[in-house]
């Protein structure tokens, strides 16, 4: 796996999972209904290698401590972040190997290691470029995490969706066919997907897990409210289960994946 993570971009594509540390939360707080258990969620990155580049979707957590001020505080308390030795992205990979980084959204647990790539290229939606410069508090944007350096400016900003397979609306902002973001609204101001080799679907936040997909009526009124748009969330779910039902594999970044494997 070392290896594997560290080395060129491979002749065959390949797709990687890494946890880059992990929160906990009530099920029951998030569901009616739900299991009264605790429940842990990674927070799940993604490295594809191909087509002589090393695209890494997310960053994971950072490690602490956060300079984040109140909102901080608040985001800690409300969803606990554990990050330890050897868990930080840039501690998985050599982050000098890494092309280009696309942000699903730009929630904590997502752009924690942005600090390790200032070389690389990233890649967000346009309806996050504009979050970032006047995030709500509901956004859950901590500006502390963001690098000094980063210029949304030098970004490629993704806004030009085309209808693509299953219902889904993609870019191909590669130009390969091969990792084509997806347009997941809902969740945030601009979430992201991408559709990986035609068959894996990275589907960031667009539910906290594969078994949760289809609940979205049972969410309670708290996390319904911090949606960015509840009704979209409902849409982009049944698009989902659409695409899982023609073939495509979900991978949703707060479930667990297995790691030291070619997902592809």
């Amino acid at each position: 796996m070392r290896a594997l993570a560290r080395s060129g971009s491979p002749a065959v594509a390949e797709l990687v999972a890494f946890a880059c540390g992990s929160t906990t939360h009530n099920t029951a707080a998030l569901l009616r209904g739900g299991r009264r258990e605790t429940r842990t969620y990674p927070a799940g990155v993604f490295l594809y290698g191909g087509h002589g580049r090393r695209i890494l979707f997310d960053t994971g957590y950072a490690p602490q401590p956060w300079r984040t001020g109140w909102r901080g505080a608040l985001y800690r308390r409300l969803l606990p972040p554990r990050i330890g030795p050897g868990q930080p992205i840039g501690e998985q990979l050599d982050p000098a190997t890494v092309t280009h980084v696309v942000l699903s959204h730009l929630h904590p647990d997502h752009i924690g290691g942005m600090r390790y790539f200032p070389h690389a290229t990233f890649v967000l939606a346009a309806g996050a470029a504009r979050t970032l410069r006047q995030p709500r508090l509901r956004d859950g944007v901590l500006h502390g995490l963001i690098p000094s350096w980063f210029d949304p400016a030098e970004a490629i900003i993704a806004d030009e969706f085309s209808p693509g397979p299953f219902g889904l609306s993609t870019m191909d902002v590669f130009d390969d066919e091969d990792f084509m973001l997806v347009d997941l609204p809902g969740h945030s101001h601009g979430h992201l997907g991408a559709l990986v080799s035609g068959r894996l679907l990275l589907a960031g936040d667009a539910s906290w897990g594969r078994d949760f997909l289809g609940d979205e009526a049972r969410i309670r009124a708290v996390p319904r409210f911090i949606s960015y748009d509840y009704d979209e969330l409902q849409r982009t779910a049944e698009l989902l289960l659409r695409a899982e039902a023609n073939g495509v594999t979900l991978l949703f970044s707060h479930d667990e994946h297995p790691t030291g494997v070619n997902l592809l």
